[in-house]
């Protein structure tokens, strides 16, 4: 999966909202300063480009929408991330927060039963 550069992921973030819309609407949902129209027409057209986005064409405007979605995107990024940087393992991944955010046991513990919780309505989802 090719990457996105940080003006993508915030255009992406706001197609997944939005599920679609115009680049008038993307413009919308961001914050002060804006970026002219022509910036964010620009980066849609890169998406659309890297197959990340998809169109519908009304007249001369499109309507673009997300072609992944956002938990797809999502995993495939983390297994980039810890792939790259913490050989591809998620222990290592917790190890390394574990130990720059001075995590203490009831933390760990914590995390832990968060993540219990996740796996079990997962496997219950399934069924």
């Amino acid at each position: 999966m090719k990457e996105l550069t940080k003006a993508e992921q915030q255009v992406m973030q706001i197609l997944w909202d939005l599920d679609q819309g115009f680049v008038h609407d993307i413009i919308e949902k961001i914050p002060e300063p804006k970026p002219a129209y022509n910036t964010i027409s620009t980066i849609v057209r890169i998406l659309v480009k890297k197959d990340f986005v998809g169109f519908t064409a009304h007249g001369k405007t499109h309507e673009y929408y997300p072609k992944i979605s956002k938990t797809d995107y999502s995993k495939q990024f983390l297994q980039t991330f810890i792939g790259g940087y913490f050989g591809g393992s998620f222990k290592n991944l917790v190890s390394f927060f574990a130990k720059e955010e001075n995590m203490d046991i009831d933390d760990l513990d914590a995390l832990m039963t968060h993540v219990k919780q996740n796996i079990a309505k997962d496997e219950n989802s399934t069924d």
